[in-house]
């Protein structure tokens, strides 16, 4: 996706398809979904957000939370793939890595052969 980096994340999450489209009209309200976008993308996405769920502490309580609200699991998957994209996009845009939370980086400890 060239334009990574370059857009804002509601932006991105209307590229990748993974913003929500509401349906209603007038009092009647229907059910949000996404639609459109690049499904490559957004199938690219799958695989990594079910990892996150279940290995990265943070995106697992928010996994977590939205399933005890009462959210079905598909849905909260999809907030994960949205969530990582526009996360993916803010590291690109301000050109910096990705850092774990508490986690500490040791770069003086020898080498055990």
């Amino acid at each position: 996706m060239p334009e990574i980096g370059r857009l804002d994340r509601k932006q991105v999450a209307s590229l990748t398809g993974l913003a929500l489209m509401a349906r209603q009209s007038g009092q009647w309200r229907g059910k949000s979904f996404i639609q459109g976008g690049r499904k490559i993308v957004r199938d690219a996405l799958y695989m990594p957000a079910l990892v996150a769920m279940r290995h990265n502490p943070d995106l697992k309580a928010k996994y977590q939370a939205l399933i005890k609200a009462g959210k079905p699991p598909k849905v909260a998957l999809t907030a994960l793939m949205r969530k990582l994209i526009e996360l993916a996009n803010a590291l690109i845009k301000a050109d910096r890595n990705w850092v774990k939370r508490g986690g500490l980086i040791k770069t003086d400890t020898p080498s055990s052969m």
